[in-house]
């Protein structure tokens, strides 16, 4: 799950990340690994705090660009090129929003596509939840619920 969020992180970083040239060519590969776990870790938080069914409702929504969850990642990524590449706040902020709403509005989309997309929402979830049980049936009972 993690590596396919990698490619779908990197294969949106164009302009983004790896053309800008706010972000030294040094620290382009690194800023794509950065952005992929700010959205891992947003997730994870997400699920640590008890909030799996509002992550639920997220991959069912149609549009996720204003919402809460792509903001808080499109934060943390800016600020993890701020503190650790010396990016100004504004131009850090540009390119995390520049990244982060097509990656999260792709995965989104991949986890409907999936042949089951229940199954793929659960295996995610799952992922972010260090493989520690089975959240399959949960994933069930919150979709019907929604």
């Amino acid at each position: 799950m993690f590596e396919k969020l990698f490619l779908l992180v990197k294969s949106n970083a164009g302009n983004a990340i790896l053309q800008n040239p706010v972000i030294p060519a040094k620290h382009r590969e690194a800023a794509v690994n950065e952005a992929s776990s700010s959205i891992i870790e947003v997730l994870k938080a997400q699920m640590e705090s008890g909030k799996i069914n509002e992550l639920i409702k997220f991959f069912q929504l149609t549009g996720v660009k204003n919402t809460s969850l792509v903001t808080s990642i499109i934060n943390r990524f800016a600020n993890k090129l701020n503190k650790y590449y010396d990016i100004d706040p504004a131009s850090a902020h540009t390119a995390a929003e520049g990244l982060i709403p097509p990656v999260m509005q792709q995965l989104v989309q991949q986890s409907r596509t999936d042949q089951n997309p229940e199954q793929a929402l659960s295996s995610m979830l799952s992922a972010l939840n260090g493989n520690h049980g089975d959240l399959s049936s949960l994933v069930h009972q919150l979709i019907v619920a929604a």
